[in-house]
C-alpha cells in the first residue's frame, strides 16, 4: 500500500467550509498530482465515490483531515481507505468556520510521514488522543457538578418515570434517517435528534420532516469538531451556525446541546453555559458507531437501559445500517418492559 520508505504515495487533504468540502492531492514530494475539487455539503456520497476510484485507479493514497470534522472518518474507513488524522500542532491556524486548507492538510501528511494518527472504524476519530479526552472529563467534574445542580446538564432523566429517551446523533442523513423514522412511527415511538450543521444545510426537507413528526432536535455543531481542540469564538460559530441551518429548515431554537464524543473542559462548558443552551450527554452508549453488529448493539442498549434513560445511537456521519437494523429489537424490547419512548422534552423537566 505505501512505497518501500513507508510513506504513501499520494496524499489527499479533505478540508471543510461552511459550504462542504475541497480536496487537494499531493505526491509524497509535495508535489500537486491531482485538479483541486469541490463538494458541496449535500455530495457527501460524490467525494467518497471519487476518493475510492481514485484510490484503485493509481498509486495508493491516504485521506487526511483534521481533527474539527467528525463527519467522515467512518465512511472514509469502511469502505476500506486509509485516513489520517492532522491536529492543530501539525497545521496553520483556522478560520473562524471551516479547517485548514486542503493543501495543508496534505502537506502536514507528507512532511511528518508516521507522525499522524490513523484512524479506523473501531479507534473512532480520537484515536491517539484518548488520554487527553479523559483528562478532559476528569477536570470538567466540578464544573458538571454545578451545572446538573442548576439543570444546565443532565446526563438522565429522573429515574422513577417509566420513559427512556432515544437519542440520535450527527444526521439527518438520507439514506438512514428516513428508515429510522419509519421504525419510530411504527412503534409510536419519538425521539430526539442531535443534528450537525452541515447536514441539516443539505438536507432542509429531513429537519422538516423530523419536527413534522414530531420528534425533539438539538444541535450538534456544524462538523463533529474535537471541541478542545477550538477557540472560543470557534465554538461559539460552531453553536450559531447550526442553529440559523436548523432555523432555515423550519425547526424551532434547539434547547439541547449534545458536545461531540462527548468531549469537554471546563472552557468548553462555561462557553456551552453561557450561550443558553443545556448539555445532555446519555447514560446509555450503543457504541453502534464501532460497528459491533445488529445483536451487540441492541443487546448493550437493552442490558444498560433503566427507567430515565438516555440512550446514544447515531443515524448519520457514517453507514448506520446496522443501527437500523438493532431498532426494532431495542423499541421491543423498551417497549415490553412498561418503559414510554419519548422525546428529551418529555422526559427532562422544563
Amino acid at each position: 500500500m505505501n512505497t518501500e520508505d513507508g510513506r504513501a504515495a499520494r496524499y489527499v487533504g479533505v478540508a471543510w467550509s461552511a459550504d462542504g468540502y475541497r480536496t487537494a492531492q499531493l505526491d509524497r514530494h509535495g508535489r500537486e498530482c491531482a485538479a483541486p475539487a469541490h463538494y458541496g455539503a449535500a455530495r457527501t456520497a460524490d467525494l467518497v465515490r471519487d476518493l475510492l476510484a481514485d484510490h484503485h485507479g493509481g498509486p495508493p493514497l491516504s485521506v487526511v483531515i483534521d481533527s474539527t470534522n467528525g463527519l467522515l472518518d467512518a465512511t472514509l474507513t469502511a469502505v476500506g481507505l486509509t485516513v489520517l488524522r492532522a491536529d492543530p500542532w501539525h497545521l496553520p491556524p483556522r478560520p473562524l468556520l471551516g479547517s485548514a486548507p486542503a493543501h495543508s492538510l496534505a502537506l502536514a501528511a507528507v512532511r511528518t510521514p508516521g507522525g499522524l494518527d490513523r484512524l479506523t472504524v473501531a479507534s473512532g476519530s480520537l484515536a491517539g488522543r484518548g488520554e487527553e479526552y479523559q483528562r478532559g472529563l476528569a477536570r470538567s467534574e466540578p464544573a458538571e457538578r454545578e451545572l446538573r445542580a442548576g439543570g444546565r446538564l443532565v446526563p438522565h432523566g429522573p429515574r422513577g418515570v417509566d420513559a427512556v429517551a432515544l437519542t440520535f446523533d450527527d444526521g439527518p442523513d438520507p439514506r438512514h434517517t428516513p428508515r429510522i423514522l419509519a421504525l419510530l412511527a411504527r412503534y409510536g415511538a419519538h425521539a430526539t435528534f442531535f443534528t450537525v450543521g452541515m447536514h441539516a444545510r443539505a438536507h432542509p426537507d429531513l429537519v422538516r420532516r423530523l419536527v413534522g413528526e414530531g420528534h425533539g432536535v438539538g444541535g450538534h455543531t456544524w462538523s463533529h469538531p474535537f471541541l478542545p481542540d477550538l477557540t472560543g469564538p470557534q465554538l461559539t460559530e460552531q453553536l450559531d451556525r447550526t442553529d440559523e441551518a436548523l432555523g432555515r429548515a423550519g425547526s424551532p431554537a434547539a434547547r439541547w446541546f449534545r458536545p461531540p464524543y462527548g468531549s469537554r473542559t471546563p472552557a468548553v462548558l462555561h462557553r456551552i453555559g453561557v450561550s443558553g443552551r443545556t448539555t445532555v450527554l446519555w447514560d446509555v452508549d450503543s457504541r453502534d458507531w464501532s460497528q459491533p453488529g445488529p445483536d451487540r448493539i441492541a443487546e448493550t442498549v437493552l442490558a444498560a437501559a433503566r427507567p430515565g434513560s438516555v440512550v446514544l445511537l447515531h443515524d448519520g456521519a457514517g453507514d448506520r445500517s446496522q443501527t437500523v437494523a438493532a431498532l426494532p429489537a431495542i423499541l421491543e424490547g423498551l417497549l415490553a418492559r412498561g418503559l414510554a419512548l419519548v422525546g428529551l422534552d418529555t422526559l427532562l423537566p422544563a
